[in-house]
């Protein structure tokens, strides 16, 4: 349990941490954002596959593929149902742009911020969790790393533009620990899911492979490639990916 608290507190507080980074280089230009975001996709995109996809196919035993199949499609549909009712960061401000939504107020787009990325760091925490389901604990953290390390250039992507909104560097600094705390709340949730209810295993660990999927298609590969630095982040992509492959081969 101290390693799971642990881990989750890492996983949360990679947001800050990147928030951090945001405040320090506010003048980081958008092709090292972007491949430092391709890279965490490839570490993320390996995680989901060794970690979580393969394992469930392993662990459900006679009708294993059929209950991963279903569980990958359920974890990309609820979050594609989150995205319809609540916008992610870059739906609402737009790739790059540093003004406030027009039809925002300055208080609603704060919490707005706070919601939408918030929502969205709950099921890859819950991802985090999940994964000690399987008792593979140097597998387990591989996954928490690969999302942590997605969390850091994340933070260091909505800190400019709630500055360049006027809200106050106090106030976007705590926005952030927000977000990072609600993935500690969805990390200990999924490990206590799975651990009170092992039969639900095979199908958890499918449905968060399935949002961290998701996650990569929807909004990292093509928040990459909207700044002109595709072949940076398509290798920068592949590295994080084999990087992942290697540790998982080493580590047993």
């Amino acid at each position: 349990m101290g390693m799971v608290l642990l881990t989750a507190l890492g996983v949360g507080g990679a947001t800050a941490i990147g928030a951090l980074l945001g405040v320090i280089f506010k003048k980081t230009t958008h092709q090292f954002s972007d491949t430092v975001l391709a890279f965490a996709a490839g570490v993320m995109l390996a995680a989901a596959v060794l970690g979580l996809i393969l394992p469930s196919v392993e662990y459900g035993g006679k009708f294993g593929i059929l209950i991963t199949v279903a569980g990958i499609f359920a974890g990309a549909l609820s979050l594609n149902v989150i995205d319809r009712l609540v916008p992610h960061l870059h739906n609402i401000l737009g790739s790059g742009q540093e003004e406030p939504h027009p039809d925002a107020g300055r208080t609603g787009k704060v919490l707005l911020f706070v919601m939408a990325i918030a929502i969205h760091n709950f099921p890859e925490g819950i991802a985090a969790g999940v994964g000690f389901g399987s008792g593979n604990t140097a597998e387990a953290l591989l996954i928490a790393g690969g999302i942590a390390l997605q969390n850091i250039p994340e933070g260091m992507v909505i800190i400019a533009p709630m500055l360049a909104a006027g809200i106050p560097l106090k106030k976007t600094f705590l926005c952030a620990l927000a977000t990072g705390l609600v993935e500690v709340v969805g990390t200990l949730l999924g490990y206590f899911v799975v651990s009170v209810a092992s039969a639900v295993l095979p199908f958890a660990l499918a449905f968060a492979g399935g949002t961290m999927l998701y996650v990569i298609s929807d909004e990292m590969i093509p928040e990459t490639h909207a700044h002109g630095a595709q072949r940076y982040a398509t290798y920068a992509l592949l590295a994080g990916f084999c990087l992942m492959l290697v540790s998982d081969v080493l580590l047993g």
